[in-house]
């Protein structure tokens, strides 16, 4: 059966852009609203068009969006650093630029497809067949610890300190600019950006407690060596507090501006704290900043 969903539009604004017009009235983005004009399955008036075509008041557009591609997390022999590891939990030092679990863009190669291979499927099934084991993430771009679960037992009682904002995680990052204040914290409900639905964004609308206490540590001229400690998990926190106080990340090219020589945001998960499902005794890590993180450090400090 053919699940292609088939979504009619009449546009009442004159001038606007097909794929502008498509992000602005679904929930698709601009970015997938492009790749699915060039493969032709927005017409205009019944007429394929591309993307850069312009609307006039009264066009009627049919977009026929496909149903998405079932992905299949399988098992890869790719090296991952473990920092602990018993029956019931792993604690991963992720390199930056790994992605944490497959999806559309990144089928394979990711930090599950590791843990697959490595763990022998033991691994906790609560967040399904793509996200096995998978407590909490971190992006793609931002290097360090995560706690990742082999029991489900384990993987609830571990989310559930999560939920209580119990867990202790530092990062450690470099911010641009030069801080008035050398420590403070930003108390700033965090929710989907209403501009770009592939961003986050500080909104009071839809949005999420979200509290971010920095300290910096060292200050350079036009940036700082900064410690981040989380009070909340909101996605993209600390970077969208910093770019929200005016001090963007180092290299964060979505919420900032690129850094030559940096690939992504200048961020390091450095410290994860948490109480163990089964001893119930309190267990700590720190990681070393990685040599990228260095380098960055040494460029600017010159």
């Amino acid at each position: 059966m053919d699940n292609t969903d088939v979504i009619c539009l009449v546009c009442e604004t004159q001038g606007v852009r097909i794929d502008k017009f498509l992000a602005d009235n679904t929930d698709i983005s601009r970015s997938y609203g492009a790749r699915l004009i060039a493969q032709g399955n927005v017409t205009v008036n019944g007429r394929a068009v591309n993307k850069s075509a312009v609307l006039q008041a009264g066009d009627e557009v049919v977009c026929a969006v496909p149903p998405p591609k079932l992905l299949e997390a399988v098992p890869q022999n790719i090296p991952v650093s473990i920092v602990y590891e018993d029956d019931e939990l792993l604690v991963v030092d992720k390199p930056q630029g790994m992605v944490v679990h497959p999806a559309a863009g990144n089928p394979d190669g990711t930090l599950v497809n590791a843990l697959m291979y490595h763990c022998r499927g033991k691994l906790s099934t609560i967040n399904g067949v793509i996200r096995p084991g998978i407590v909490h993430r971190i992006d793609k771009f931002t290097s360090g610890l995560l706690i990742v679960a082999k029991t489900d037992s384990a993987h609830v009682f571990l989310a559930e300190q999560i939920k209580a904002h119990s867990f202790t995680r530092e990062y450690a990052g470099i911010a641009t600019g030069v801080f008035r204040e050398r420590e403070g914290k930003i108390d700033a409900p965090i929710g989907r950006d209403p501009r770009d639905r592939l961003k986050m964004a500080v909104t009071p609308t839809n949005s999420k407690y979200a509290v971010t206490h920095y300290r910096v540590e060292e200050q350079f001229p036009s940036c700082a060596y900064v410690r981040f400690i989380l009070e909340t998990g909101r996605t993209h926190q600390i970077r969208v507090h910093m770019a929200y106080a005016g001090h963007p990340l180092l290299g964060d090219d979505v919420y900032g501006k690129p850094f030559k020589g940096l690939e992504g945001q200048c961020l390091h998960a450095r410290k994860i704290g948490f109480v163990h499902p089964v001893t119930r005794e309190y267990m700590e890590f720190e990681s070393e900043l990685p040599q990228y993180f260095v380098n960055t450090l040494e460029r600017v400090r010159a």
